[in-house]
């Protein structure tokens, strides 16, 4: 609708239009994706039609929860003892994404080649430009015959909040990484969590006798459950 309002406003400039019809009709999609995930099947599934390079791509997002213009300029000097600190993108570096280097991450990390200051690659080992990988990663989804769903990349930060609460964190610290609010992180765990799962990881980060590190919003370290 917005591309079909644009003609018409071109129409009603040059004269061939008394007004653009498109004008005053409510938007039905609110934009809002955070509840749509790619689950571990669909992850199998589009990285056997797709490059190492872009499977690499995949899997950082799917434990990182970065964006995508985040995610490809991500270099090796983010990563640090704990955690991964980057300032993002859309807040216009104003706001830094903290990410716990936990167990599935830090295997994510350990497969990816040193190539560049950057994580990610192309084939060439050279920094992915947006436009490259976007079109490299569409030809995969294509491949793997999820043109009709929909799924994007964006929602894979979806996907990185199931890890991070399987992993033992919380809601409330899982809702600070994203910058979402906690119910919908809550809805995210509720729909795409077994049960099992869910409950292990909250036995994980309570039992008596270990320790729970929670990264806070200025990177520090903290024991929080003994």
């Amino acid at each position: 609708m917005q591309v079909l309002s644009r003609v018409l406003a071109c129409a009603v400039e040059k004269g061939k239009l008394a007004g653009n019809p498109c004008e005053g009709i409510k938007h039905l999609y609110t934009g809002d994706r955070r509840e749509i995930v790619w689950i571990d099947s669909d992850l199998e599934v589009i990285k056997k039609f797709c490059s190492a390079d872009v499977a690499r791509a995949i899997d950082l997002a799917a434990h990182t929860g970065l964006r995508l213009g985040d995610l490809l300029r991500l270099s090796w000097s983010h990563i640090g003892d704990d955690a991964i600190v980057i300032a993002t993108g859309k807040s216009k570096q104003q706001r830094e994404a903290i990410i716990p280097l936990y167990d599935g991450l830090k295997a994510v990390l350990a497969g990816i080649p040193k190539r560049s200051t950057t994580i990610l690659t192309n084939s060439r080992g050279r920094p992915w430009k947006r436009d490259g990988f976007s079109t490299a990663f569409n030809r995969a989804k294509i491949a793997a015959g999820f043109a009709d769903r929909d799924l994007h990349f964006h929602d894979l930060r979806g996907t990185a909040a199931t890890h991070f609460y399987t992993a033992g964190l919380s809601e409330r610290v899982i809702a600070e990484i994203m910058a979402w609010d906690e119910d919908h992180v809550a809805k995210i765990i509720r729909r795409y969590v077994g049960r099992s799962a869910a409950t292990k990881a909250i036995i994980s980060a309570t039992q008596p006798g270990q320790k729970a590190n929670v990264i806070c919003k200025t990177g520090c370290k903290t024991d929080a459950i003994e």
